[in-house]
């Protein structure tokens, strides 16, 4: 597999998340205004939607909030969704600053701060996942309750046909792009579209060093959903280990049961699972209201 191809793959993948996404989106009935909060040198966009506990959506890299276009309107009849865009993604500036997943994780928490909460729950998706879990290591006050949708927890759990691709990613690649649909969402609303191929740059680096949180994920004490596609970024197996690690997969009637869940959403790839709202929301919604067992 060359260079283009590998690129091409990862544009394709994305194309079809941010095209179904805006197509979602485009026939939404009110749009929402946004808000910019100061937070560690970023002007962070977001939007809220709905009333009721916090409940803070983190999207995938080279993505934004329109990614949750299919899921928002009904996370949103229960819960103040607060959907933000992360550094140099979508309405929010780039900085000078690498991305990694800790320093996008500060930033949720003192978004967090900065909104008056003291804790919120938590979804993301794919890079957001990673975010939201960094989030819950890092500032585990914060955080309520996690749900972590096609995210990994080490470099070694993603397939290697989606690591050739994320390796491929830089500057240069960026312009191979340009007639995407990706590109098309970063152009209509990103502030300095000279960014562009700097975030892919950035994303490219960030999505090459290897990484393993194994250790700090047995430490998260947040009740944690964890979803993923059968034929997603991840094996399975790698996302029952995080279950694992989490207190879950014991002889249920014979062990307490963990407090976080595990669900594998059939027929289902990386591309297209936040767009299986007919099972997502029956798993997600009863997950984000049940009350938090109490210590006794």
């Amino acid at each position: 597999m060359n260079y283009k191809i590998i690129t091409r793959f990862i544009a394709s993948a994305i194309v079809l998340s941010l095209g179904l996404a805006t197509v979602a989106r485009a026939q939404e009935a009110t749009p929402v205004a946004g808000n910019y909060a100061s937070v560690n040198g970023l002007d962070m966009y977001y939007e809220v939607h709905g009333e009721g506990d916090p409940l803070i959506l983190i999207h995938g890299g080279l993505g934004g909030i329109v990614e949750f276009a299919v899921l928002l309107p009904a996370l949103a009849e229960t819960h103040q969704v607060i959907a933000v865009e992360m550094q140099g993604h979508g309405h929010t500036a780039d900085t000078d600053r690498p991305l990694s997943y800790e320093s996008m994780a500060d930033d949720v928490a003192a978004l967090i701060e900065n909104l008056g909460f003291e804790s919120a729950d938590m979804m993301g998706y794919s890079m957001g996942g990673g975010v939201a879990l960094q989030t819950a290591i890092r500032h585990p006050e914060v955080v309520r309750k996690l749900v972590l949708v096609s995210t990994t927890f080490k470099r070694s759990g993603i397939h290697d046909e989606f690591l050739a691709g994320m390796s491929a990613m830089s500057a240069e690649s960026a312009s191979q792009m340009l007639e995407t649909p990706t590109y098309q969402f970063y152009s209509s609303v990103a502030p300095n579209l000279d960014n562009w191929s700097t975030l892919v740059g950035k994303i490219g680096t960030m999505m090459s060093q290897d990484y393993d949180w194994s250790e700090d994920v047995a430490k998260v004490t947040a009740p944690t959903l964890i979803l993923a596609g059968d034929s997603d970024m991840l094996a399975p197996a790698h996302a029952a280990e995080m279950f694992g690690l989490l207190g879950g997969g014991v002889a249920g009637g014979f062990a307490a049961p963990s407090t976080s869940q595990l669900a594998i959403i059939p027929k289902t790839m990386h591309f297209d699972i936040l767009y299986r709202a007919d099972v997502l929301l029956p798993i997600i919604t009863p997950f984000l209201n049940t009350p938090i067992p109490t210590a006794e």
